[in-house]
């Protein structure tokens, strides 16, 4: 959970030179995400990932990050059936944004495209990237839009991480759950919030996190671990602790 681009395989920055010819066909199948068990999860999604999803914390130190759990097994997502298809709700910005990402040197952003993305093509179908005269076409500027916004709530959310670490309010979890089987099983490997500290942060720091919303995002992702219990439902053989 701690690698950022995960999906990508293959990712080379667009260039009019390059990509005046290419189109994108998309698609609304997410056989590319079928064995993530889990993906990052911006700090403004929250409340949206909630009715579906447990939200967690993986990653240590500058590296922590929020994700959402997809499955209780490595290499399974129980949010994509067996055709493609998304079954789960709310579908994480991170899986959406895709086949497009940024990469940055040197402060500087470059949009890029993975190159394997089966929806890429010369021949024209689906969605032109540049026109005739190599300008982006406005469904290219509006990925750019995305891709831009989830730079954005992407720094967000790694200062909120920031806070919890500063504030030590992660801790390492483990969840119980009883697969369809019958059979249970116990899932290790993230972090969630101690309540505890959560209720005794200094003043100061209560109001500053009232007054940007974190507080409110603590109590969500509290809220969410509740899923755990549903995604395990689903889950048809137990992963090993040690495994997890």
């Amino acid at each position: 959970m701690s690698k950022q681009l995960l999906i990508y395989e293959r990712v080379s920055p667009l260039s009019s030179d390059l990509h005046r010819d290419v189109s994108v066909k998309a698609t609304d199948k997410f056989d590319f995400a079928r064995d993530l068990n889990s993906v990052p999860l911006l700090a403004a999604e929250f409340t949206s990932a909630v009715p579906n999803h447990p939200i967690v914390f993986a990653g240590e130190g500058e590296a922590t990050f929020p994700a959402v759990l997809l499955g209780l097994q490595d290499g399974a997502n129980q949010a994509v059936d067996a055709e493609g298809n998304w079954t789960e709700g709310y579908v994480p910005a991170f899986l959406r944004r895709y086949p497009f990402i940024f990469s940055q040197s040197e402060g500087n952003f470059t949009l890029c495209i993975d190159e394997t993305y089966p929806g890429i093509n010369r021949e024209g179908r689906g969605e032109r990237l540049f026109d005739a005269d190599g300008e982006r076409t406005q469904y290219l500027q509006s990925m750019l839009t995305f891709v831009s916004q989830f730079q954005a709530q992407f720094e967000r959310t790694r200062l909120f991480c920031k806070r919890l670490n500063d504030l030590n309010l992660l801790e390492p979890a483990q969840a119980r759950y009883n697969a369809a089987d019958g059979r249970s099983g116990t899932l290790s490997g993230f972090m969630t919030i101690n309540r505890d500290r959560l209720k005794a942060i200094p003043e100061a720091a209560l109001k500053e996190m009232f007054a940007t919303d974190e507080l409110e995002l603590c109590y969500v992702h509290l809220h969410s671990l509740q899923n755990v219990s549903r995604l395990g439902t689903k889950t048809a053989t137990p992963l090993p602790a040690e495994a997890a």
